[in-house]
């Protein structure tokens, strides 16, 4: 099998007669948000393009990520509810939100055709030119400029905020930034965590003998305290799509790069007695399920991203093959290495990729989950307090609900045993978004938009980082945009009252009800289990 065309990154030639694309609206990035705040701006009379980095629409929730992680379904309004409603009209229902990747993009392809929404793919950015604190093109490596009056950063990674010149930050805060209990350094967890004293030597109990691989830190005086700020990100890892159909089934291949010794760590923790590596398995329609991470050592690949938020891009490609190799890896490991016990080989043996999925790349997703990239900071910063209700906006532009969920971020070696730290898993109820959060201050940029890497602290991002959620403030960042241009005003111009009553037309909740029954301990347990 050749793994040719699974890539994040090939580098491009200048065209010599490079295009000029010119619009009213201009966005960067083809993901969940990018394609509602297209679809919505269209809606409202605006021209779009949109400048896709990759080969591909619809982010995550095209690339694997079918087992959606929806909150409470009333706070999820606009066009985040029509996806999902599309999708269940695809499989014969009302309303469906676990689903095949192959019908995400279905659904998102139908709409962009629809709406006669430009797509250009394969557009890596390199420049940005800006005049009187507004963007006024951009240009891609290929040579190809983009010319708007409004632009839409809807990036995971936040590469156009940044080029811009709009402040941001990477990494985990101090609870002491801005006054909350659960952002920094966090050991504790009672979830994803090892359930027993694992050695983390080469040689069982040598500890000259060196470190396994999958150790991030081995330094005790460099493991800080909780609620300490640092430069860490949760982990990384692909959304896999598996089944065990035998007419669709593919068995999982060796990927370049493979070393079966990347995996003795999970081999002695199943030797232990925990065999939960592929336990987060949840069914979507089919036959087919969504793999994610699940227990002390599974499809994260703790510690290995650090470097892919402010990475060039060869660097991000560096990353995606070694999330790639890791993550195939671990399955053709468990289901051909003689020494996995002969039980799990013939039960991981039994999945495999599904044929008549990402049929170009290898039957493997083509998008890495970049669960945090950068993060801005504008003049509202969305914080804990806000996901725990302590404190509310006036100025909501829909809701977020799922509980604050960061993955680990590290694996360190404490007296002689392996920990993971960074896991947070904590039940919130439904609470608003500001419009403030995805705009930036006015002294730096006027006609700038960011729905996904907005200004939030690392763990309300935990909460907020959902697709649906991202499609709901991607729509609400293309209402913003037409404000903007038919009153020719800033982005932080917009009157909210104003922006409120388009937002309620095109179908967003932006205020929860608290006569609805929700039970939100109910639905965190039913993503992680009491």
């Amino acid at each position: 099998m050749s793994f040719e065309n699974l890539y994040y990154y090939k580098q491009v030639e200048k065209s010599s007669n490079p295009e000029t694309v010119q619009k009213d609206l201009i966005i960067y990035g083809a993901t969940p948000a990018g394609i509602t705040a297209g679809v919505q701006a269209k809606r409202l009379g605006l021209s779009v393009a949109i400048a896709e980095f990759g080969r591909k629409i619809g982010g995550m929730s095209a690339s694997g990520l079918g087992a959606t992680d929806l909150g409470a379904e009333a706070a999820v309004g606009g066009l985040s509810n029509e996806f999902y409603r599309e999708i269940g009209q695809y499989y014969g229902k009302d309303m469906q939100v676990t689903f095949e990747p192959k019908v995400a993009k279905y659904v998102f392809e139908k709409w962009v055709k629809e709406n006669n929404i430009d797509v250009y793919f394969n557009q890596y950015l390199d420049s940005v030119k800006t005049e009187g604190g507004k963007i006024t093109e951009i240009t891609m490596e290929d040579g190809t400029v983009y010319k708007g009056n409004i632009f839409i950063d809807s990036s995971y990674e936040g590469d156009l905020l940044s080029k811009a010149g709009v402040s941001y930050f990477v990494g985990r805060e101090s609870n002491a930034t801005y006054k909350e209990t659960y952002n920094g350094i966090q050991f504790g967890s009672p979830h994803h965590k090892f359930e027993k004293w694992i050695d983390p030597y080469l040689v069982e109990g040598n500890k000259d003998s060196g470190y396994l691989p999958g150790i991030t830190e081995t330094d005790m005086e460099l493991l800080g305290y909780n609620g300490q700020g640092d430069k860490r990100i949760q982990a990384y890892n692909f959304r896999i799509c598996l089944t065990q159909e035998e007419n669709n089934r593919v068995p999982f291949p060796k990927p370049p790069n493979y070393h079966p010794n990347r995996y003795i760590l999970l081999l002695r923790y199943i030797k232990a007695g925990f065999w939960d590596a592929m336990n987060l398995h949840t069914k979507i329609p089919n036959g087919k399920t969504d793999l994610n991470n699940h227990g002390a050592i599974s499809t994260d690949n703790i510690g290995m991203n650090y470097e892919w938020p402010e990475g060039s891009y060869e660097t991000r490609e560096k990353i995606f093959q070694d999330h790639v190799t890791y993550d195939l890896g671990m399955l053709y490991f468990l289901s051909n290495d003689s020494r996995v016990p002969k039980a799990i080989q013939e039960e991981v043996s039994k999945w495999g990729l599904p044929k008549d999925e990402f049929e170009d790349t290898c039957n493997w997703p083509h998008q890495l989950y970049i669960r945090e990239g950068r993060r801005m900071i504008s003049d509202y910063v969305m914080t804990d307090n806000n996901c725990l209700g302590h404190t509310s906006v006036e100025d909501s532009i829909g809701l977020a609900s799922y509980h604050m969920d960061s993955h680990n971020c590290r694996r360190v070696v404490i007296d002689g045993r392996c920990v993971n730290e960074g896991d947070v898993e904590i039940a919130i109820s439904p609470y608003p978004i500001s419009y403030r959060a995805i705009r930036p201050r006015a002294e730096e940029c006027t006609n700038l938009l960011i729905p996904v890497c907005l200004s939030s602290s690392h763990i309300a991002y935990g909460s907020i980082r959902m697709e649906p959620i991202f499609m709901i403030l991607g729509q609400s960042a293309g209402v913003a945009a037409a404000l903007a241009l038919k009153n020719k005003s800033s982005v932080q111009d917009i009157d909210y009252q104003t922006l409120k009553q388009e937002l309620l037309k095109a179908g967003q909740v932006v205020d929860w009800d608290d006569s609805i029954e929700d039970d939100p301990i109910a639905r965190m347990e039913e993503t992680f289990g009491k």
